[in-house]
Formats: C-alpha cells, structure tokens, sequence
C-alpha cells in the first residue's frame, strides 16, 4: 500500500523554525518528483515547493522563497521541509504529495498522484 506519512508540524513563535518530514512506504520515493502544499482555513489549496525525482531543480511560492527549503533523502525514503522566519501566515495544514513522471527533470504543481493526511502548522505568539 501506497503511503505518505507528514510530521513534524506544531506550534511556534513568529520567526521560529520547523522541518516536516514526509515517509513514504510502499514505494521508492527516488522516482517520484514531490511537492509540499498547504491549506489554512477558508483558503484555496497552496502549492509550497517541489522538487524533481533527480533532486536538481526546485520550485518555491513566492511567499517562501527564501525561507522554506525543500530537501529529500532517498535512502530513508524521507522528504523534508525546513521552514524558517515562520510567519503568522503559514499557518496551515501541510501536506506532501508524489508524482510518478519519466522526466527525472520534472517540477511542478501537479496535479499529483499520492497524498499524505496532512500535519499542522499553526504560528502563533
């Protein structure tokens, strides 16, 4: 069975850090271009940051350019999300997708195959 599993998400000061993580199982995520989004209340569904299954091209929103770092560890089938300057704005669920594409070069928004369940971002003081 095919999973993404989010953590790592919390409650933190304005200008705090966070890293999510996001397991797969089921498959090797190496082959697989991901993307981060993230949804908050009342809004339409974001994309964040992606990254291709070769790992050389990124993509970031304009509202985390700079701030957000999308990484990935295909030996522990792990992606990452480093998120610092948190804003109050960031709040929102985030998710983690995958995308089974031949172009290893590939990065965009999707739409994607497989999706986790989401963990919690709230910035708050």
């Amino acid at each position: 069975q095919l999973q993404l599993v989010e953590s790592g998400g919390g409650l933190v000061q304005p200008g705090g850090s966070l890293r999510l993580s996001c397991a797969a199982s089921g498959f090797t995520l190496a082959y697989y271009a991901i993307g981060w989004f993230r949804q908050a209340p009342g809004k339409e569904r974001e994309g964040v940051s992606c990254m291709s299954s070769s790992g050389g091209r990124t993509n970031y929103s304009d509202s985390v350019k700079g701030r957000f770092t999308i990484s990935r560890d295909n030996a522990k089938n792990t992606v990452y999300l480093q998120m610092n300057s948190l804003k109050p704005e960031d709040t929102a669920v985030y998710y983690c997708e995958a995308l089974a594409i031949i172009d290893s070069d590939y990065v965009g928004w999707g739409p994607y195959d497989h999706w986790g369940q989401g963990t919690q971002v709230t910035v708050s003081s």
